[in-house]
């Protein structure tokens, strides 16, 4: 087990950092998106910077702390954004866009945070093997 992983929390690495990149910037998407890209009427903005953005950045601090359990809620939580950028996808030009955006920010997301996980699973039962 490295220096600084640890039962509860994961050890930086380059995967780590693409991570957390890809959470950060499917944030910032989603404010561009709401407020200046593609906003919906005015009426809307506000409710839907809510329901949009208040789960994601509930897991902000344990996701840059590197918390495994945060990483592991937050990995199936931007599933949903993915089947919204899937939707997306079939809308109108500036939507189309985002929407492609989205989805391969939730991809990369997923997919390097199922392996910085399972590196941190390998480097314990390896721990555990030694011990």
């Amino acid at each position: 087990m490295s220096a600084q992983e640890s039962p509860t929390h994961v050890a930086p690495s380059t995967r780590y950092w693409m991570a957390v990149g890809c959470y950060i910037g499917l944030i910032l998407l989603l404010i561009a998106w709401m407020v200046w890209l593609d906003p919906p009427p005015a009426s809307l903005r506000s409710p839907l910077l809510v329901v949009f953005l208040l789960p994601l950045l509930l897991g902000v601090r344990g996701v840059l702390h590197g918390r495994r359990y945060t990483l592991q809620w937050t990995g199936m939580l931007v599933l949903v954004y993915f089947v919204h950028g899937l939707i997306a996808t079939t809308g109108a030009s500036p939507q189309r866009w985002l929407g492609v955006a989205e989805t391969v920010l939730t991809l990369g997301y997923f997919g390097l945070m199922m392996l910085v996980l399972r590196d941190g699973k390998r480097a314990h039962k390896a721990n555990k093997s030694v011990s």
